[in-house]
């Protein structure tokens, strides 16, 4: 089996799967109950909470557990709207933000806020000019994403943050760091972040489970109620045994990050060049190979379907994507790709390759292989 479909999911650690498996059958208190059991169980969630707020230069008490990116998205829209409505009813993002961003200004826009969504370049950069223009004295919250999940385009967050605060200091700044976390150092204070959303299954972390940091000392209000956990910020259960999980992941993910990297960008490089010079009218997506994130590949096949290719890979068990996992069963094209001005021809037959650290290039080469012969007779039958 090849596995190029990580941005989508990882597979979980063996490290993490025991860790996971322990807090579920042997220390499996409630960390809200006062017996020794539940005690047991917030000693491990605070240890975790230390060791997680550690890996972005946070405080422990900046950082909230939640179900995953998409809740931590949520909240960070909606919270800041309800926290900040008397200082304005502005946000801004971009064309290439993911859903779980995009959709809830679309719902504030339905209630009266305003909304900027920011144009891109050909390689997903956020047009810094238009930014600038767009910030006004009633923007409450600007939010981009750090590392794009369909093109793997990297925003420069420490200069978005440095125009926003220019521009108006008490407007928030929000980044969805869901593909960038474990992947590359991340230090919210040096990049000036007020809020910022991570997810676990994607950095080799158990499902349903997240974080979402937030500096101290905003009136981001929550967005789920019941009995107060998370220091009366996020009800519900802890889920611990997915949060011992998320830091022992972490925990590991950093120790290989530079090794990582160097190893990642060679897969990502070989199967770059075989498919640019082994199979005709391809081209690739987003940003340039050194500009862009090593762990994504986008890359459109002239003439063939998506779908249509990735399940004929599936045949030979090469897994893909045909854009984002969370909007691929979709009808419609590519916001993302639409954003970057790619046509609609190219956009149909695109296909993103996403990559750890556990790939190799000779998953690369085989792929390249597979794909030839998968394109050339595909294309044979699609004319």
């Amino acid at each position: 089996m090849i596995y190029f479909d990580n941005a989508a999911t990882t597979r979980a650690l063996d490290e993490v799967a025991e860790k996971v498996k322990y807090m579920l059958t042997e220390n499996f208190g409630n960390p809200s109950s006062q017996s020794i059991m539940g005690v047991n169980a917030e000693t491990e969630i605070t240890k975790a909470r230390k060791s997680i707020a550690s890996s972005i230069n946070a405080e422990p008490d900046e950082i909230y557990f939640t179900s995953g990116g998409t809740e931590s998205d949520n909240w960070a829209v909606f919270g800041t709207a309800k926290g900040y409505i008397r200082s304005g009813r502005h946000m801004i993002t971009t064309a290439i933000e993911h859903p779980a961003v995009i959709m809830p200004m679309k719902q504030l826009e339905e209630t009266g806020w305003d909304i900027t969504v920011l144009g891109v370049d050909e390689k997903g950069n956020v047009n810094i000019e238009e930014l600038k223009k767009s910030i006004r004295d009633d923007t409450v919250l600007v939010s981009t994403i750090l590392v794009n999940n369909e093109i793997g385009t990297i925003q420069n967050a420490e200069e978005i943050s440095r125009i926003i605060k220019n521009k108006n200091p008490k407007t928030l700044y929000h980044v969805d760091a869901v593909q960038a976390y474990g992947k590359y150092p991340i230090n919210v204070k040096k990049m000036g972040i007020d809020m910022l959303s991570v997810s676990g299954h994607i950095v080799h972390g158990p499902k349903g489970v997240g974080f979402f940091y937030m500096r101290k000392g905003l009136r981001v209000k929550p967005i789920i109620f019941g009995g107060g956990h998370e220091r009366g910020q996020r009800s519900g259960t802890e889920n611990t045994p997915s949060i011992v999980g998320l830091a022992e992941a972490v925990k590991i993910d950093l120790a290989e990050l530079d090794n990582a990297n160097k190893k990642v960008m060679l897969v990502k490089k070989t199967l770059s060049a075989g498919i640019l010079n082994e199979i005709p009218n391809t081209y690739i997506n987003g940003p340039s190979l050194d500009e862009g994130s090593p762990y994504v590949l986008n890359v459109s096949f002239e003439g063939l379907r998506s779908e249509v290719l990735l399940h004929s890979l599936e045949e030979n068990e090469i897994y893909v994507s045909a854009g984002s996992a969370c909007n691929s069963k979709k009808k419609g094209a590519s916001s993302v790709l639409s954003a970057l001005g790619v046509t609609e021809n190219r956009i149909e037959g695109a296909i993103r390759f996403s990559f750890c650290r556990f790939n190799t290039v000779e998953e690369a080469e085989k792929c390249v292989d597979v794909l030839k012969e998968k394109v050339a007779f595909l294309r044979k039958y699609m004319r």
